[in-house]
């Protein structure tokens, strides 16, 4: 069946998944969710694996047009100084800046002082992949049919130097990148005190989700996350890949290669703020050679392994205390099924896996070009916001586990960062 384009659509849970109550008083729970709201998933039968389906994305469709107002942040952190860029979903204008993303322009000063709202909209903010921005295709798909009509607002938390963003200081992003998208969230809180928040993240965004809603544990104020794509292991993905023909010379090749323009793009400002061996980067041909030359100094690790070891999200399953729902292609090549953390998710009844045979990575595409991953998102989402209440998901507390004599914490990371 699957080379019809049927692809079989599994869920790993818990065997006791979080208890839930809709706003009408009836008793459910994350799993029986995640199955109301999760539709067949029939893809193209032509894009039959998970290389074809990934590759397809290289024909650069147009995608719906989304349009954003982007506002500048400065950081509130010592340790994380600079600034970064976050782009809100608008309705259409016909300004243009040439120096950003296509339909996407500043606020206005004006704009800028008028924003917040005591309005109770449902508010999504979203982390985008790997050196993409707002304007990433897949990203559209995803959001499209919350906007609008869907009655959401969305933001996109753009990471630094990305989608057309200024470097303003030494401290870059990497897949544990968590405080950017924690001041924003603080900021919506403030701004838009009644809207209700929830969380989407793609690919390295979806691993910083998932790492962002682990170390905010019981204190989260997302009411729900989803993340699509998320390689969650980096070290086992890097080393699978870089040990397949396909994987090291197409897929960490041109990720390498992605990374290597925005360095480019940023040579003077990197020049002024860091001691990277620009010349050294120059040279780089592959993911984990581009990590090895810019993530480890930057960061202090002594290698690529030890940095991916300690900015995976498979032990991050562990601690995340909020309605979670993660999405994978079985068939993704990059990020590959043997490093999907499938028994954290067993033992963690606020996590559901959502699982399909075919969809390749961010790709999911249908007959006629619409992306199937699209659905159970926005659907999960919905049913959230609109039917669920949200005393029923509060974060839950931590879990009393048997006395031990070093208990296991799964969020005690190696690059120590100093609170404020």
């Amino acid at each position: 069946m699957e080379w019809l384009g049927k692809a079989k659509v599994e869920f790993t849970h818990s065997p006791s998944p979080r208890a839930i109550k809709e706003k009408d008083g009836t008793d459910t729970d994350l799993l029986k969710i995640c199955e109301a709201t999760t539709p067949p998933c029939h893809l193209n039968p032509l894009l039959f694996n998970g290389h074809v389906q990934t590759m397809w994305t290289a024909t650069k469709p147009s995608g719906p047009p989304v349009f954003y107002r982007r506002r500048l942040f400065d950081a509130d952190h010592a340790t994380y100084k600079g600034s970064y860029a976050v782009d809100f979903a608008v309705e259409p204008f016909e300004e243009n800046d040439p120096s950003l993303p296509h339909r996407t322009v500043y606020y206005t000063e004006a704009e800028d002082k008028s924003l917040g709202s005591d309005d109770k909209k449902p508010m999504v903010v979203v982390l985008h992949g790997l050196s993409g921005g707002s304007h990433e295709i897949y990203l559209r798909h995803t959001i499209a049919p919350l906007l609008g009509k869907g009655g959401w607002e969305v933001c996109v938390v753009n990471s630094r130097g990305c989608a057309g963003s200024k470097i303003t200081s030494g401290v870059l992003y990497n897949a544990r990148a968590t405080w950017d998208v924690r001041q924003t969230i603080k900021w919506l809180r403030q701004k838009f005190p009644n809207r209700p928040l929830f969380g989407l993240g793609f690919s390295l965004g979806a691993n910083m989700m998932t790492n962002y809603c682990a170390e905010e544990g019981e204190n989260c104020v997302l009411k729900a996350a989803v993340v699509c794509s998320n390689p969650f292991n980096l070290d086992c993905t890097s080393k699978l890949m870089q040990n397949t023909l396909i994987g090291r010379e197409l897929y960490l090749r041109v990720m390498g290669a992605s990374m290597k323009n925005l360095v480019t793009t940023h040579k003077k400002e990197l020049k002024e703020y860091t001691n990277l061996d620009l010349e050294a980067i120059e040279k780089v041909i592959y993911l984990h050679d581009f990590d090895r030359e810019v993530q480890c100094p930057i960061w202090g690790y002594p290698t690529e392994s030890a940095y991916y070891r300690d900015a995976s999200s498979c032990d991050s399953v562990l601690s995340i205390r909020i309605p979670f729902l993660a999405v994978n292609a079985k068939d993704d090549p990059i990020a590959l099924d043997a490093a999907l953390p499938y028994q954290e998710f067993r033992q963690n009844p606020n996590t559901i896996l959502l699982t399909t045979s075919l969809g390749g990575h961010l790709c999911w595409f249908e007959w006629g070009g619409s992306r199937w991953l699209a659905k159970p998102v926005c659907n999960f989402l919905n049913y959230m916001a609109s039917k669920v209440d949200f005393d029923s998901v509060k974060p839950t507390k931590e879990a009393q586990v048997d006395e031990v004599p070093v208990p296991f914490d799964p969020m005690r990371r190696r690059l120590h960062v100093p609170q404020m």
